[in-house]
């Protein structure tokens, strides 16, 4: 009788605060954050104290008011995540849904930090980071300006620096993936990149290795006609130091404009390039070491000017 008469009086309160939470989604698409807390809260305190009174029932209709607009915020994000339009005139850079899942991320901590109710946001995340994981991929694929590798590097470098800077438990999962993605497409970027950057000596010594791989012992590979110790002077001749800091100049240049500026990644992309290129000058001085052993031909230029090179052009641009 009391909840009946309860019911009677206060009948306005629920659609009163139905209208309220309304009115507050069509302000903020991340009211629903707060909002669910809040109310979760008032629920869970009530229902402490008796969980059959008319407030206890009354705030939990509201709640699952508040839950279903929730569900639809995250919805809601994800659709615009699958609907997004890149320019194909200028670089990608950072996704704008990538920034925006950063924003939401940052908001929710904030709001859940104390908050009974943290299953629905972890499962809202683990929705979002796959939905974004999955559009950026399609993103990148889709591409004309800015070359698959960097549109999937700069941003998965992104979601991994939000993921280790928030410490969202619940993706660690997702924040390792996102790592592994961003070192990989760093590697596949560098190389493919940096490709041949000495390609008749490359080219020279996987003949010399093809050769070795038919049964031609290293220290005899310098009687064959084709790969004798003058045709490899000849092949080093093409490559003095100046000719390779040009190239490696142009290659900079090519690098600055696939790049965005937001996340900072020029410099170690340049570094992973510099590496790649020592690994790559290392591996053909092995080679004449054990194929041309005493015949005194080498490089006509060091690990030293190497870096030298490296150095100076970063700093000149």
């Amino acid at each position: 009788m009391v909840r009946l008469m309860m019911n009677k009086i206060f009948q306005s309160i629920e659609p009163e605060l139905n209208s309220l939470i309304a009115l507050g989604d069509k302000i903020d698409s991340f009211h629903s954050l707060y909002m669910l807390v809040k109310m979760s809260h008032h629920v869970w305190t009530a229902e402490n104290v008796d969980p059959a009174s008319f407030l206890s029932t009354t705030l939990g209709n509201v709640l699952v008011t508040v839950k279903r607009n929730f569900d639809k915020c995250i919805s809601g994000q994800i659709k615009q995540m699958e609907e997004v339009k890149i320019s194909k005139k200028s670089k990608v850079g950072i996704l704008p849904f990538v920034t925006r899942f950063e924003e939401f991320a940052e908001l929710a901590e904030t709001i859940f930090r104390n908050a009974e109710r943290r299953g629905d946001l972890d499962k809202a995340y683990v929705k979002l980071i796959r939905a974004v994981f999955m559009n950026v991929e399609k993103v990148a694929s889709e591409s004309q300006k800015t070359p698959r590798d960097v549109v999937m590097m700069e941003n998965f470098h992104h979601i991994f620096s939000t993921l280790s800077r928030l410490k969202i438990s619940c993706l660690d999962a997702e924040r390792r993936e996102a790592k592994h993605k961003y070192t990989d497409h760093l590697q596949s970027y560098v190389i493919n990149s940096l490709g041949q950057p000495l390609e008749k000596l490359n080219h020279f010594f996987e003949g010399v290795e093809a050769r070795v791989a038919q049964g031609v012992r290293e220290e005899e590979v310098s009687y064959q006609l084709a790969f004798n110790k003058q045709e490899l002077r000849k092949v080093i001749k093409e490559y003095p130091g100046k000719e390779v800091k040009r190239g490696l100049d142009n290659l900079y240049k090519k690098v600055d404009k696939h790049l965005c500026e937001e996340e900072s990644l020029l410099q170690v992309v340049w570094h992973s390039m510099q590496d790649e290129f020592i690994r790559q000058y290392k591996h053909f001085e092995g080679l004449i070491g054990r194929c041309y052993p005493g015949s005194g031909i080498t490089m006509e230029f060091t690990i030293q000017d190497i870096l030298e090179y490296f150095s100076s052009i970063a700093q000149s641009h």
